[in-house]
């Protein structure tokens, strides 16, 4: 019954110390469902843009398989842009521009099609705008995965804290962790934000992996050590769109595969990094994330 991502749509300006990239897509349902498109299908995507988004891009995301029944375009109306430069140490980053343009005024807007999907991926949305789209789904979905940001953990604490009960797994990075749980160690952080509700939590650590916590494990991943990392925007929601392809491909929420999943994650997390934008989630071959994801496995095989 498909893959439901709803989320933001961007055309981003970015720079970093390797180059720069003007008005590309981008935007958490972008990513993910880029990401998510190598595994499964059908994926609904919910969002908004403005008729100045490329009609190439929207192609792309056809060609990907991705249904666009749920796609606002607010004719005369702009997308919303983000303009950011990186740092040399690329956790570190300078929104120079935020415009929200038709992002302002989004309230997503399900097809009776998508009502019914298994599988559920909200971005870091509103997260009003997340439990309203939980609410309108005509059968309980198999997992809902939420993404948050300090943003909202700090101005909308509340409805964050309504929302994630009706969550399965959080998808947050190791900041947004220690906020939303008021504790610096990420253990006993993840262990707090089970309480709230998510029975399985995911911490993004950028260049240092990602944990799993769920009631019977703790597993660490590492990320891949690549030479040339040109653009980290987006690589969260690329692990997220990976992470839950995996899972709808498999049907499998056991322990085990959802460790498989995480790596799964990173192998798409890696490949997004090494170009602008979405351009490094075009044109990949199932070869291509096989052998990222062996060269993962090597990466922790040890003897003992």
């Amino acid at each position: 019954m498909g893959l439901l991502v709803v989320g933001s749509i961007a055309l981003d300006t970015i720079e970093t110390p390797f180059g720069r990239a003007d008005r590309v897509a981008g935007g958490s349902a972008v990513y993910i469902s880029a990401a998510a498109s190598y595994f499964t299908a059908p994926i609904r995507l919910v969002g908004v843009v403005g008729s100045d988004f490329p009609k190439s891009e929207i192609e792309f995301l056809e060609s990907r398989g991705i249904e666009l029944e749920g796609l606002q375009v607010v004719e005369g109306g702009k997308t919303f842009h983000w303009s950011g430069r990186y740092h040399y140490d690329l956790n570190e980053r300078d929104t120079l521009e935020t415009q929200l343009n038709v992002f302002e005024s989004f309230n997503p807007v399900l097809p009776e099609s998508y009502r019914k999907s298994r599988y559920v991926l909200l971005g870091n949305i509103d997260p009003i705008l997340q439990r309203r789209v939980i609410e309108s789904m005509e059968r309980k979905p198999d997992l809902i995965i939420c993404d948050t940001m300090n943003f909202w953990i700090q101005g909308k604490h509340a409805d964050l804290l309504e929302t994630l009960k009706k969550v399965d797994i959080l998808i947050v990075n190791d900041s947004e962790a220690r906020q939303l749980a008021s504790e610096p160690n990420l253990v006993r952080a993840a262990k707090k934000i089970m309480r709230l509700g998510p029975r399985i939590v995911i911490i993004k650590k950028g260049e240092h992996g990602a944990l799993l916590f769920t009631n019977g494990t703790v597993f660490s991943a590492p990320a891949f050590p690549l030479e040339s990392i040109y653009d980290p925007t987006g690589a969260g929601d690329a692990f997220a769109g990976g992470f839950i392809g995996h899972l709808a491909r498999t049907e499998d929420f056991s322990d085990d595969n959802l460790k498989r999943a995480v790596i799964y994650g990173s192998v798409l997390a890696s490949f997004c990094v090494g170009k602008f934008g979405i351009e490094g989630l075009k044109d990949l071959s199932e070869i291509e994330i096989l052998g990222r994801y062996r060269d993962f496995i090597e990466l922790s095989r040890f003897e003992y």
